[in-house]
């Protein structure tokens, strides 16, 4: 089975309904079919929300989370080995560590990366990547 990491970039292009979310869409029909695996970090989780909640509101914000968890998407918590993975992609590269969380979770997962941030051009070698 496929197994996803979906960023907060192709997140928030899915939600906003934009012709790049659409990869993301079939991602998501993937996992509410079985035939895939959707995940996120719980830093990506929070990071939808505080995105959202700037540009648009709370009630927008609690709204996209709420149509995020009708989806089985898993959200990951960072653990102690995730976190220093994370530390090494962020002292080899430009990105930041949210992203590099992400790249992190994506290599420890085994999982095809799905985003439009080309700060993932750092990990693109190491790690899978539908880019949006």
């Amino acid at each position: 089975m496929k197994r996803y990491i979906i960023d907060t970039d192709a997140l928030v292009a899915y939600l906003n309904g934009s012709e790049s979310g659409k990869p993301v869409l079939e991602v998501l029909k993937k996992t509410v079919d079985g035939s895939a695996e959707s995940l996120i970090s719980a830093l990506n989780f929070g990071e939808l929300y505080y995105h959202v909640l700037r540009e648009e509101g709370v009630l927008k914000a609690e709204s996209c989370l709420k149509l995020i968890c009708e989806y089985p998407i898993e959200v990951m918590d960072v653990h102690k080995g995730l976190a220093l993975e994370a530390a090494r992609i962020k002292a080899e590269s430009k990105m930041s560590y949210v992203n590099s969380v992400t790249a992190a979770l994506a290599k420890h997962k085994k999982a095809i990366l799905v985003t439009g941030d080309k700060e993932f051009k750092a990990v693109e070698k190491g790690v899978p990547i539908i880019w949006i």
